[in-house]
């Protein structure tokens, strides 16, 4: 240890020659002008070796050049051959999104290529090693526009819906106008077009109005309690059986659907087809039919009534099943009743029935 030691040079002492010093300060520049004047010798071996050097790299250049282009050249051979598989199987956006993508792989893989060959110290392994562990990185920068293109590439691939199917996603109503790598594009039916990035689409519930050939509607039609059932069904179904557009099978049906408040509501049911414009022009058209049909054979479709009686208004029949009139007019052949503060008073009424009559009202109508 002490022989290695002492065989290796000592370092050169911190304080120079004095006259090593000055004779370097004297050849130093001392003006601008000499600190940027350039040597054209020195200009010259530049140019000369670069020169060498190109001259050597040459043939690796054309080798490069020629791999690259045959690489581009068969990744637009084989994007071409995506799209031409997608198109005779009805899936242009398929083939135009998995042909971009496998034509830009070819091509950066004909590019690593053609730079190992330029460059021979250039090892891909050590460049895709390097891009490995700043892919964490990249993929915190640019995750929504991942997930976007992945849930684009499910979508594409599933085909829960395609271009011309009109679908409902996120509140927004339309026909979709095509289905990019990052959202789908949607033409509402007023004229303005909506952009919803795909993993919304992916992640969210879509209602696909064009899914089948046909589709159900239905409307609540409203016909007074004294009214013929049968009678307004039948009304209904020979008006709408000759509305243009309307499926005969299956066939339309009128179901009692819910005894309300002031009507028996009726639910008309119809098939069209699923399109929009056909689904709103028949129901137009059923509607304007069921009215002229009932007003035809005098059926009431009546609006909500409420009746409001004020306590000196209350009569003797309130509150006794059967006799009560809700402010209807007094049946044939018999009296009106009286009013319940006449039939309370001494002197209103036989006084024998006074008590009795007074229990039945206090007792089913609830009226203090």
């Amino acid at each position: 240890m002490s022989q290695a030691f002492a065989q290796t040079p000592a370092p050169p002492a911190a304080t120079a020659d004095p006259a090593a010093v000055d004779a370097l300060a004297a050849t130093a520049p001392q003006t601008v002008d000499q600190a940027v004047r350039v040597d054209p010798a020195f200009v010259l071996s530049k140019i000369e070796t670069w020169v060498v050097g190109f001259q050597r790299l040459l043939p690796n250049i054309v080798v490069a050049v020629l791999l690259f282009a045959v690489a581009f050249g068969v990744a637009w051979g084989v994007e071409r051959a995506f799209r031409r598989w997608a198109d005779q199987h009805e899936r242009s956006n398929l083939g135009a999104v998995l042909g971009s993508f496998v034509k830009w792989i070819i091509i950066l893989f004909g590019g690593l290529l053609a730079l190992t060959i330029v460059i021979p110290s250039l090892n891909p392994g050590d460049l895709i090693a390097g891009l490995g562990i700043g892919s964490v990185a990249i993929g915190f920068a640019f995750k929504d526009i991942l997930q976007n293109w992945l849930a684009g590439l499910l979508i594409l691939i599933q085909r829960p819906f395609g271009v011309g199917d009109q679908i409902v996603v996120n509140g927004y109503e339309g026909t979709v106008e095509w289905i990019e790598t990052r959202a789908t594009i949607i033409a509402m039916y007023d004229g303005r077009r909506v952009i919803i990035p795909n993993a919304n689409v992916y992640s969210n519930a879509v209602t696909v109005n064009t899914a089948r050939p046909t589709r159900r509607s239905q409307y609540d039609v409203g016909i007074g309690y004294g009214d013929d059932i049968d009678g307004a069904r039948r009304a209904m179904l020979e008006a709408i059986a000759k509305v243009p557009g309307l499926e005969a099978e299956p066939a339309p049906e009128v179901l009692v659907w819910d005894l309300a408040g002031s009507a028996v509501n009726l639910r008309v049911r119809w098939w069209t087809q699923s399109k929009r414009t056909n689904v709103v022009h028949v129901q137009a058209a059923v509607l304007e039919a069921i009215k002229a049909a009932l007003d035809s054979v005098g059926i009431d479709m009546p609006y909500p009534t409420q009746v409001v009686l004020f306590h000196d208004q209350t009569e003797e029949t309130d509150g006794v099943r059967g006799e009560q009139r809700e402010g209807w007019p007094r049946r044939p052949g018999r009296e009106p009743p009286r009013p319940v503060r006449l039939v309370r008073s001494p002197r209103g009424g036989d006084p024998s029935d006074g008590p009795a009559r007074q229990g039945a009202v206090d007792g089913g109508g609830g009226h203090p």
